[in-house]
This record gives C-alpha cells, sequence and structure tokens, in this order.
C-alpha cells in the first residue's frame, strides 16, 4: 500500500501545488435499548479513501469506496482543483513525517463479544426502569464502537499509518410527570478502554434521583446573577461558545472577529487559561497527528488573560500567517479536513469551591449541560441548577437557561477552581456536515458575575 501510494503521488504531483491521499477501513458496532426495548444492533465494516488536490488556491476533492480506482479519483481531484484554482496555495508548513502509530489499549471492545455488550446495557436500561417506576416510565441507552486504520500520504513526503479506537455511551433515564418531561444523563467515552463502560450504576442511580426530582422542583425566577459552574458546564460552555469561535476559518472569514480576536488582546482576568490539546491519554479527543500528519500538540487560545492563539488547520493558518496546530481532523473519509477541536479545557485554577460560594448572597449553581447555542451571542441549557443563599447552596430548580456575550462573559469570570475535571461524553462534536466528531473537554468550577439568566 505505502509503495503503491507514493508511486502514484508522485506521478501526479508536478500537476498541483499539494496533493493528499487518505485511505481509511473501519469497523464498528452500535446499540440502542428505548426502555426495556433492543431497538438498534448494528455491526459494520467499511473502506474507503479521498484525494485533496490544492492548485493556485484552489481545492480539488474526491472521495471513493473503489480503491482499484485511486488514479482515476487523483486526476479528478487535480482537475477539479485547476478549474477553481485562481489565487495562491497557502498552507502553514510542516515537517513531513513518516511513522506508524499504534493505540496502547487496556481493553478492546474489539476483543468483547457482541452478547457480553448487550448484557451489560441491558442491565443499565433494567436499573433506570426500575429506579423509580411511578415516575421513570422509559429511557434511552445508547453504545458505540469504532476502530479506524487510516494512511495519509502527501505530496510532500509525509507517510502516516494511524489506528484509532473510539467508544462512547450515554444513559439517559426520562421522568414524567402531569405532562411533564424532565431528564439527566449519565455518560462515559475513551479512546483505549471498553471497561469505561462498567461500574457506572452510581452514576445511572444519581442520574435517575435528578430526572425525578426536577419534576417538582420549581422554575428559577429570571434575572442577573452571579453564577458557579460546575465544571461540565463550564466545560461545554469554553468548548461551544469559545473553542468554536477559535476555529481558524470562523476568524479568517470574518472581518469583525479579526479585529476582536487579535493575538495580545485581554479577553479575561490573568486567572483566565484556556487550550486546546491532543494529548490526554485515553480521552475521546486524543490525538497524535491530526488527519493533515501534524503533530498534535497543547494549543492555549488564552493565557493569563490574553488571547494567546486559536485552532488551524494548514489551510486558515497559511491564510493567516500562523502556524499549524494539530487541528486539522475529518471524521471520516468522505470529507477533507477542517479545523476541530480535541479537548478544549479551562486550566485549573486555585480557589476551593467553598471559597467561591461563600460570598453569594443570592446566586445559582449550574451544573452540567442540555445543548443550547455557542458563539458571539450564547444561550445554554444546565441539566438542573441550585440557588446559592448567602454562602450555601440550597434548593434545586429548574430552566436554568444562562445567555450572553462571549467576550463580556469571558471577562466576567472571577475565580476559577481547584478541581480541574475532563468531561468524556458518549456522543460527539458537530460541525457542518461533520458529525459526530471525537471531543472531549474540561473545566474547574468556575464564578461568573452578571448573567442573565432565563426562567419564569
Amino acid at each position: 500500500m505505502k509503495a503503491h501510494l507514493q508511486a502514484l503521488i508522485a506521478r501526479h504531483a508536478p500537476q498541483c501545488d499539494y496533493l493528499e491521499v487518505r485511505i481509511e477501513e473501519a469497523e464498528a458496532s452500535s446499540i440502542a435499548f428505548r426502555g426495556r426495548k433492543l431497538e438498534t444492533l448494528r455491526v459494520s465494516q467499511g473502506k474507503g479513501g479521498c484525494v485533496r488536490a490544492i492548485v493556485r488556491g484552489g481545492l480539488g476533492f474526491t472521495s471513493f469506496n473503489n480503491i482499484d480506482r485511486l488514479d482515476e479519483f487523483i486526476a479528478l481531484a487535480i482537475k477539479q482543483a485547476t478549474l477553481t484554482g485562481r489565487g495562491e496555495t497557502k498552507l502553514a508548513p510542516t515537517v513531513p513525517v513518516v511513522a506508524t502509530i499504534l493505540p496502547v489499549i487496556k481493553t478492546d471492545p474489539r476483543q468483547v463479544p457482541l452478547a457480553k455488550k448487550i448484557e451489560i446495557l441491558d442491565g443499565y436500561s433494567r436499573l433506570i426502569m426500575e429506579a423509580d417506576p411511578e415516575y421513570i416510565p422509559t429511557c434511552s441507552v445508547g453504545y458505540s464502537d469504532s476502530y479506524r486504520t487510516v494512511r495519509l500520504a502527501t505530496s510532500e513526503g509525509t507517510f502516516l499509518h494511524q489506528e484509532k479506537m473510539d467508544l462512547g455511551c450515554n444513559l439517559v433515564p426520562l421522568a414524567v410527570r402531569n405532562g411533564q418531561t424532565q431528564m439527566a444523563s449519565a455518560g462515559i467515552g475513551s479512546s483505549n478502554d471498553f471497561n469505561v463502560l462498567q461500574g457506572l450504576d452510581t452514576e445511572v442511580r444519581r442520574a435517575c434521583q435528578t430526572a425525578a426530582a426536577l419534576l417538582t422542583a420549581p422554575p428559577i425566577k429570571g434575572g442577573t446573577y452571579t453564577v458557579v459552574a460546575n465544571p461540565e458546564m463550564a466545560g461545554v460552555f469554553i468548548h461551544e461558545a469559545f473553542g468554536h469561535t477559535s476555529e481558524g476559518e470562523k476568524v479568517y472569514e470574518n472581518a469583525r472577529l479579526q479585529e476582536i480576536m487579535k493575538l495580545g488582546a485581554q479577553f479575561g482576568s490573568p486567572i483566565l487559561n484556556v487550550y486546546d490539546t491532543g494529548l490526554v491519554q485515553g480521552s475521546r479527543g486524543q490525538i497524535f497527528y491530526d488527519d493533515e500528519g501534524v503533530p498534535a500538540e497543547k494549543t492555549y487560545l488564552i493565557r493569563n488573560g490574553l488571547l494567546a492563539g486559536r485552532l488551524h488547520s494548514r489551510e486558515t493558518a497559511g491564510k493567516m500567517g500562523e502556524a499549524a496546530t494539530g487541528n486539522g481532523r475529518a471524521v471520516g473519509y468522505k470529507h477533507p479536513p477542517i479545523p476541530r477541536m480535541r479537548v478544549t479545557c479551562i486550566e485549573n485554577g486555585e480557589t476551593p469551591f467553598t471559597d467561591m460560594i461563600k460570598d453569594i448572597e443570592l446566586g445559582v449553581y449550574a451544573c452540567d449541560a442540555f445543548g443550547g447555542q455557542g458563539g458571539e451571542m450564547f444561550t445554554f441549557t444546565a441539566g438542573r441548577g441550585y440557588m446559592i443563599r448567602n454562602g450555601k447552596i440550597e434548593e434545586m430548580v429548574k430552566d436554568v437557561t444562562l445567555s450572553g456575550n462571549l467576550f463580556k462573559t469571558l471577562k466576567n469570570i472571577d475565580a476559577v477552581g481547584n478541581d480541574f475535571f475532563i468531561h468524556e461524553t458518549g456522543g460527539g462534536c458537530g460541525k457542518g456536515s461533520q458529525f459526530p466528531l471525537p471531543v472531549a473537554h474540561g473545566s474547574p468550577h468556575i464564578r461568573i458575575r452578571d448573567v442573565v439568566v432565563g426562567g419564569k
């Protein structure tokens, strides 16, 4: 395979400024329960590839399943690029690499019988359905795993053979009362160990208790509060609102963001540090090289309150005159690599949780997250909330929706906790048509002044 790809690239490379071929083999399984019913059971294998060619800044991209026609698809990609190229090819430089990257796996899901996977998930379904029969009539249990082998060959001399494992699971009880539905979740993910799926009974029971308690919790009274966000909520906020805003093409294609997001600009107090990394062992966001052959690194986005960087593919880095960061990722061979996150985090701080809340007369403790809208103006819904009264966590409240301006909110973070935690979810990150990409997010508790909280 290596010699064949290199020979084809050598033959076609003189016709373009840059040429790459990615070949992928994948095997996967997915299982889903709805209540006690097994709804989905799927095992698949696939093989395909793609070609990306660049001529005078024009991009040609083809994807295919018939590897035998690779020579034809290379020629087609070059033709596309030639037709669209009208400018200058700008790719950030990278050192060509020849390497084989194999994951260090603790327990390989491919070695676990399908019947055993079903047994584990069936057990969680039963546990949820028996937790509170009066108020939890159904649940959603979803699991998936995959193992991908990806070979990348480029006209610059890179040849990478990478093998990647991924696993994710979400366990969601749904509580119902008088036409009202509430939910909570327990989720897990890994890039190296099937066994993270086992031993989640405590987390599942806690999710069931939360879902049931939300049925009788009062809606929060809308207003402006000091908000303390738990690590999961803070991690979702930094991923959705700031991580996506930091992706290279978002800034390059938006003149207003270019003005706002000048490197060195003040984005928060000196206690705030934000980074994105591919180096967290076992995380779903762990990578060794991105899908362009750029090595993974820890990229600071905010350092000591100052804007320090952004997330780049080679293309966006080249256009902006900055360094590639190892964030050129594709969800599979049907897509070209674009700037994507890996593990996006607020770095650990120094403030204990008790000190964070002790001076708050009236505030909100926002925990977990059930989606929202990121970007400069954001809206996020907490999975659950609690009122903070005179420095103590008090009653649970629901319908806790946080909204505001991203840049003002970052500057209003006035305390960063010392209890950093990386949250591995069973889902993935979506962008354009590329979903779900394995990622993770992390943070300690954070405190934010003057947050608009929607409610009753």
